[in-house]
């Protein structure tokens, strides 16, 4: 029998796919050694995902029918550029799968997604660590900026600062 290739697909995520989308969620956190920052719900995801106003957008890599990474990607708006742009919130491929050219399909797909909807850019985060990250988002000619910080305020946080300008 002739050695096949597998069949590399990049699609859409729908409301069906939430237990594989949050699946794969809990495997990033295990290789980014992030578990206990985990407190999502399925339902609030699929009301966040697909519901009446969907927040972000999903796009899966399948290995022959099988889900193995996915990325997930929001609208933001640069006011300098006077346009908007897309944020990369996550993109993952289980460790058995890296290599195969998935996770290049998933970036280059969200790439296609920015250049057609007219995005004058697209940003995200890699853990500092992560090199092999770092490394594969250079590959495309990403410029790492030096001159930003990133911050955070949890829900809890929000709430403190909510009532603190009060």
């Amino acid at each position: 029998m002739p050695n096949v290739p597998p069949q590399r697909t990049i699609r859409a995520a729908n409301a069906g796919d939430v237990p594989t989308i949050c699946g794969l969620i809990r495997k990033l956190a295990e290789y980014e050694q992030l578990t206990h920052e985990l407190r999502f719900d399925e339902g609030q995801m699929t009301e966040h995902l697909f519901g009446k106003r969907p927040y972000a957008e999903v796009l899966l890599a399948e290995d022959d029918g099988q889900a193995v990474g996915y990325a997930v990607f929001f609208h933001n708006y640069s006011t300098f550029v006077g346009r908007p742009g897309i944020y990369l919130e996550d993109i993952f491929v289980l460790p058995d799968y890296r290599g195969r050219g998935h996770g290049r399909a998933l970036f280059q797909a969200v790439v296609h997604v920015a250049a057609q909807r007219g995005c004058g850019r697209m940003e995200w985060a890699a853990l500092n660590w992560n090199e092999p990250a770092i490394e594969f988002y250079e590959s495309f000619g990403a410029t790492r900026l030096s001159e930003w910080t990133t911050f955070r305020l949890t829900k809890e946080q929000l709430a403190a600062a909510n009532h603190a300008g009060r």
